[in-house]
């Protein structure tokens, strides 16, 4: 039954509630506190350089998504004749190489700090999938460039792909198959691991530096040595 209050009263449902909503509130709370979600402080390690990578490449997939918009709005006609389309194609295509650069030098930072360390295993293998789903999405992006370069590959893989059982589900000829699965399922899905992702560094925290971790478990000291 859902919980009720009397009518002109301000009387709040009690903590114990049993309904759904309250439950999910309540473990999402517990797992992930608003000091933790939208947090106004970090550790002083932070600052160093290697953590602006994870950044960047949102940032970059932002690039990314919003001039895609632009091409899938305009689309071939303008975007291979028009200057302003030109441009946009020009702004799609660099951004995701700089999404690529940034999430590698990303991934290969987080796996020399080891950055699974401190129960943050999950946080490392998104950020591992979204790298797997990001090469899918890119090389869907090549097909559908509407141009020889696209047709190239497209029949250069098809054989490979014919080769390992999957060309029945996946024909990379289609242009019509590889616009649906670039243009509007695997961005969402990069696009939800990624979020996960940061909800998970988040939950978690960055990672700090090897040098960092034996102090972690060590109290705070107080001006006069002793523990604060």
């Amino acid at each position: 039954m859902t919980d009720t209050v009397s009518a002109g009263t301000d009387a709040p449902v009690e903590p114990e509630s049993r309904m759904w909503t309250a439950r999910l509130r309540n473990a999402w709370l517990a797992k992930l506190p608003p000091d933790k979600l939208l947090p106004d402080r970090q550790p002083a390690y932070v600052a160093s350089w290697i953590y602006v990578f994870g950044v960047l490449t949102i940032a970059a997939f932002l690039v990314v998504l919003a001039s895609g918009l632009a091409l899938a709005f305009g689309g071939p006609a303008w975007y291979h004749t028009s200057s302003l389309g030109l441009f946009a194609n020009s702004t799609h295509f660099w951004s995701v190489q700089l999404f690529f650069v940034f999430m590698v030098i990303h991934l290969w930072g987080k796996f020399w700090m080891a950055a699974w360390r401190g129960r943050r295993a999950m946080t490392w293998i998104t950020g591992g999938i979204a790298f797997l789903a990001s090469i899918g999405t890119a090389f869907t992006g090549y097909l559908v460039q509407s141009n020889f370069d696209s047709q190239w590959i497209s029949f250069e893989a098809k054989d490979g792909l014919n080769a390992v059982g999957i060309g029945a589900f996946f024909n990379v000829t289609n242009m019509g198959q590889a616009l649906l699965l670039h243009a509007c399922l695997l961005p969402l899905v990069v696009g939800a691991i990624a979020v996960w992702h940061v909800l998970l560094v988040r939950r978690r925290g960055v990672v700090p530096p090897m040098d960092a971790a034996l102090f972690e478990a060590v109290p705070a000291l107080g001006p006069e040595g002793g523990a604060s």
